[in-house]
C-alpha cells in the first residue's frame, strides 16, 4: 500500500510536469504531448518485457527497476533537455510495464487468494487518491521552484520503493522460468480471459468516449472547460470507494461478477452524461468511478490466481497489453465519432460496454474456481 501511494503521487505528478516542463523550454505544444507518447510506447511491448519479469528473481527485477528510475531521474536535477525529459519519460513507461506485471507476478508470493481482492482494490483507490492531490502538488513544487525541484522528489520516491519491496516477506520461493518459449494467453484459464476481455472494452470506450464527453460539456452544455476539472475529481472519488470495496465484491460473487458488474455501471455512467443537466455528468462521472476500476481489478484478481505461477510475469503484462493498448486506436476514433453528435457517440460506448458485461454474464464462474 505504501508503494502504490508513492508511486501512485510521483507518476502522477512527473507525467504532468514533463509536459509543462518541455512546453517551456521548447514553445511548442505539439512536443510536450509528445511526453505522453513516450510514456505510453513500451505498454505495446508489454508480452516481451513481462517475459523478463519471468526469467529472473521477481524482488530483485522490483528494485532494480526502482533504482534505474530513479538513477534516470536525477539527471534532470543536473540538466534540463527536452530530450533527457523525453528519455525519461520513456524510462517511466517501461518501468510502469515492468513494475506493474512485476507487483501482480509477486503479490500472490506474499499473500493469501483471499487476500488479493482487497489488496487489489486497496492499491487501486491509493493510486486513485493520489491522482486527486499529486498533479496540483507537482505543478506548484514547479512554478515554486522549476523542474529539477520535481524530479529530485520524484527520483526520492521510487529509493524508498525499493526499500518497501526489500521488505516484503514472500510465504513461496520463486522459480524463475527458464524456457524462452512464448506459451501463448491460451495457459490463461477461461475465466481470466473473460475478466480481462471485459476491462479491455470497458477502458477502450473510456477512451472513446473522452473526445465526446468534452463537447458535452463545452458545446451542449456550454459549461467552462474547467468543469472538466469536476468530473476528474468526482470519477477519482468515485474509484477510491471502487478500490475499497471491491475486494468484498469479488469474494461475495466472484470476479465475473464483479467485471460484468463494473461494466453495466460504466454503462450507466455514459447514458447518464447524455442527459442535458450538468448535475447528471457529476453523478455519471462518479458511477464511471465506481464501474471502471472494478472490471480492472477483477482482471488482475482474476489473472494472479488463474495462471502458473511461472508465467504470472508476461501473461500480467500481456493483460495490460490488451487492456490498455485499444486506448491507441479507440481515443481517435472518439475524436473522429463527435463530429457525428456527442450523444450518439456516447450511446455507441454504452452499448459496446453492455454487450461486453451480458456475454461475461454467460460465462459467470466463482474466482476461487480451480
Amino acid at each position: 500500500m505504501a508503494i502504490s501511494v508513492l508511486a501512485g503521487f510521483g507518476s502522477s505528478a512527473m507525467s504532468l510536469v514533463a509536459g509543462i516542463w518541455i512546453l517551456d523550454l521548447t514553445g511548442s505544444p505539439s512536443l510536450a504531448g509528445l511526453a505522453g507518447l513516450c510514456v505510453y510506447a513500451p505498454t505495446l511491448a508489454g508480452p516481451w518485457l513481462g517475459g523478463v519479469v519471468d526469467r529472473v528473481p521477481r524482488r530483485l527485477l522490483l528494485i532494480g527497476t526502482n533504482l534505474v528510475l530513479a538513477g534516470s531521474l536525477l539527471i534532470l536535477v543536473v540538466v534540463a533537455d527536452p530530450g533527457l525529459i523525453y528519455f525519461v519519460s520513456f524510462v517511466y513507461g517501461l518501468s510502469y510495464v515492468l513494475l506493474d506485471a512485476g507487483e501482480s507476478a509477486v503479490l500472490p508470493s506474499a499473500l493469501s487468494r483471499d487476500e488479493l481482492g482487497d489488496v487489489n482494490g486497496w492499491r487501486a483507490s491509493a493510486q486513485e487518491g493520489m491522482k486527486l492531490i499529486s498533479p496540483a502538488a507537482g505543478a506548484g513544487l514547479y512554478a515554486w521552484h522549476g523542474g529539477p525541484s520535481v524530479a529530485l522528489l520524484s527520483a526520492v520516491l521510487p529509493l524508498i520503493g525499493a526499500v518497501l519491496y526489500g521488505m516484503l516477506r514472500l510465504t513461496r520461493t520463486e522459480k524463475p522460468e527458464k524456457s524462452g518459449k512464448w506459451p501463448g494467453f491460451g495457459v490463461v484459464a477461461g475465466v481470466a480471459r473473460t475478466t480481462v476481455g471485459v476491462a479491455a472494452v470497458a477502458i477502450g470506450m473510456s477512451a472513446f468516449a473522452t473526445a465526446p464527453q468534452y463537447a458535452v460539456v463545452v458545446d451542449d452544455l456550454v459549461l467552462p472547460s474547467t468543469f472538466l476539472g469536476v468530473l476528474l475529481s468526482a470519477q477519482g472519488a468515485g474509484s477510491i470507494v471502487a478500490g475499497l470495496v471491491a475486494g468484498r465484491m469479488i469474494a461475495w460473487r466472484g470476479v465475473v461478477f464483479t467485471a460484468a458488474a463494473g461494466a453495466v455501471l460504466f454503462t450507466a455512467s455514459l447514458l447518464v452524461k447524455c442527459l442535458p443537466w450538468w448535475p447528471a455528468l457529476v453523478v455519471g462521472a462518479v458511477v464511471g468511478g465506481i464501474g471502471l476500476p472494478w472490471t480492472l481489478i477483477a482482471a488482475v484478481t482474476a489473472v494472479q490466481t488463474h495462471t502458473p505461477d511461472h508465467l504470472l510475469g508476461r501473461v500480467s503484462a500481456t493483460a495490460n497489453t490488451v487492456m490498455f493498448g485499444p486506448i491507441a486506436v479507440l481515443n481517435p476514433l472518439g475524436s473522429a465519432a463527435v463530429h457525428l453528435g456527442a450523444r450518439p457517440a456516447l450511446a455507441l460506448a454504452a452499448t459496446c460496454c453492455l454487450a461486453a458485461a451480458a456475454s461475461a454474464a454467460r460465462t459467470r464462474r466463482p474466482v476461487l474456481q480451480q
